[in-house]
């Protein structure tokens, strides 16, 4: 919700506080315990709208669209309680109006910043500047309860703010900050997938990001050496303990954003509940083995992660992750004391009735990078995994996208001069540069005379003309990194004859490291 909406809806409380004036000699009668009871309840009401308000404020700082109908929900609700205090029987309406006045000032100073054009303070922050241990002493009950509990800066007790994790944030500020921001950038238009399951099971959403920012920077096609895929990194046997791998179609499911956010918050609810709700145990069993946490946790009950004896039955990789983890998730919560500024993403999703066939290749060229820095083709893929970049996809097929990226496949991709000059690109062969020479003329092939061991023919004595070799059919061994698509360029072969040769089922055409394809309609 903007200021200036807030400003129009103060007209019918400034009309209450007119009202509340002329009911003020009713402040002085008696009040029986109905009427106390009938009170409390009206201070009740206006504390809860209060507090909707604010946390409306929280969900547009966090570009959320359900954050304006809440903000603008509350203010009803507010106009509903002055409107029944007034006509209460000792309802004092000028402590109720109390809440109004803070309203009132934020949003003042709120306009008073943007006309200043100053970047806008993230309403997350509380301004402290963290510069001591969090939660030395804080008992592990507590820490339970602050993890179901994820109000505003919660989060902040969960953990430890030490020197592991500032050097973790030093790192994210310097040479990481591009990751970061691209993590930042990625989450955002994931977000409607990833944080609802997260959302449900009442996970702080900072631990969501921070962990998907040091896996895979918001890739969700992202694979390791070890064989994790995903935006959340899954091992094969871990994803397929929690609903995760190949599906009817052969397309793995670790690569979805919405199914492995459902599967990352199932799995770090089981985490620590096994580890006693501590978050760093949590994170270590996720880098290092949920088997080894679980050991060292059950040898050295009541210690945490930072303990000698504990830190030291990790790897360096667990030790590394683990405060890497904390300080993106630090900066996505104390993003302004640490002068970050994390670009406004346009997230509001919408769906994308494709006109005619195109790739996901094409949609990025005809759609430019207006209002983004890099454009949206790691959007388009992040929101559909299951395509192949340079995949042709069917007319009328519906892509998950955002109302930004439909606006200007509208105006862009449909038809025009863009559109076309998208489709010539991505169909544009190399080959086709080549100029290949004919020659024209007799040419000397020198004496006919039959030679030793070359047959020839019976009425010209001339060597027979070559036979062509039988056409064999070639396999390729799948390459880590390789697409059918990718490869169908390299040898030339027609994609749809190719993938039908090797029994794999379109739009995805997925294939996997180590499998064996048939070069059927290849010509290289």
């Amino acid at each position: 919700m903007s200021f200036a909406s807030f400003s129009t809806r103060a007209w019918p409380l400034l009309a209450v506080m007119a009202l509340a004036m002329a009911a003020s000699p009713a402040l002085a009668q008696r009040v029986s315990a109905r009427d106390k009871a009938a009170i409390d309840q009206l201070d009740e009401r206006m504390a809860a709208a209060e507090k909707r308000y604010r946390d409306g404020l929280v969900l547009i700082a966090n570009n959320d669209p359900k954050g304006p109908a809440e903000s603008d929900a509350a203010l009803e609700d507010m106009e509903d309680v002055l409107d029944a205090c007034i006509k209460q029987r000792g309802c004092q309406v000028h402590t109720l109006l109390a809440a109004y006045k803070r309203l009132l000032k934020d949003n003042a100073d709120g306009e008073a910043a943007a006309s200043d054009e100053e970047v806008p303070a993230d309403s997350l922050d509380d301004g402290t500047d963290h510069s001591f241990p969090a939660g030395d002493n804080l008992p592990e009950t507590a820490r339970a309860a602050a993890l179901l509990n994820d109000q505003r800066h919660a989060f902040d007790r969960m953990v430890e703010y030490n020197p592991a994790v500032q050097a973790g944030i030093r790192r994210w500020l310097t040479d990481m900050r591009p990751a970061l921001i691209d993590s930042y950038e990625n989450y955002q238009n994931m977000r409607t997938e990833m944080y609802p399951s997260w959302e449900r099971h009442r996970l702080p959403e900072a631990l969501l990001f921070g962990i998907m920012a040091k896996e895979s920077n918001g890739r969700v096609h992202s694979t390791s050496r070890a064989g994790a895929a995903g935006p959340m990194q899954f091992m094969y046997a871990t994803g397929r303990r929690f609903g995760l791998g190949p599906d009817g179609s052969g397309f793995d499911t670790r690569y979805d954003p919405y199914a492995s956010g459902e599967a990352s918050a199932a799995y770090i609810n089981e985490r620590m509940r096994e580890l006693n709700n501590n978050i760093e145990m949590a994170l270590a069993a996720y880098n290092g083995g949920e088997g080894r946490a679980a050991r060292v946790h059950r040898q050295y009950d009541g210690l945490g992660f930072w303990d000698d004896v504990v830190y030291s039955q990790f790897p360096g990789e667990t030790r590394d992750y683990v405060p890497m983890v904390i300080a993106a998730a630090w900066l996505f919560l104390h993003p302004t004391q640490y002068g970050l500024e994390f670009p406004r993403i346009n997230v509001q999703p919408a769906t994308l009735r494709l006109a005619r066939d195109a790739s996901i290749y094409e949609l990025t060229i005809c759609l430019g990078n207006g209002g983004t820095r890099d454009g949206y083709m790691r959007t388009l893929r992040n929101l559909n995994p299951r395509y192949q970049a340079e995949a042709w996809i069917p007319a009328g097929t519906t892509l998950k996208a955002n109302n930004r990226i439909v606006s200007l496949y509208n105006r862009y991709c449909v038809n025009g001069p863009r559109s076309e000059l998208a489709r010539t690109l991505v169909s544009a062969d190399p080959n086709a540069a080549i100029r290949r020479a004919v020659r024209t003329g007799n040419v000397a092939v020198g004496d006919v005379t039959p030679v030793a061991g070359v047959p020839t023919t019976v009425a010209t004595g001339a060597p027979k003309p070559a036979e062509p070799r039988a056409k064999q059919a070639r396999d390729y061994r799948v390459a880590k990194g390789d697409t059918l698509g990718r490869i169908s360029q390299r040898f030339q072969c027609d994609l749809k004859k190719l993938a039908g040769a090797n029994s794999i089922k379109a739009p995805s055409y997925s294939v996997r490291p180590g499998q064996t394809l048939k070069l059927e309609s290849c010509r290289k």
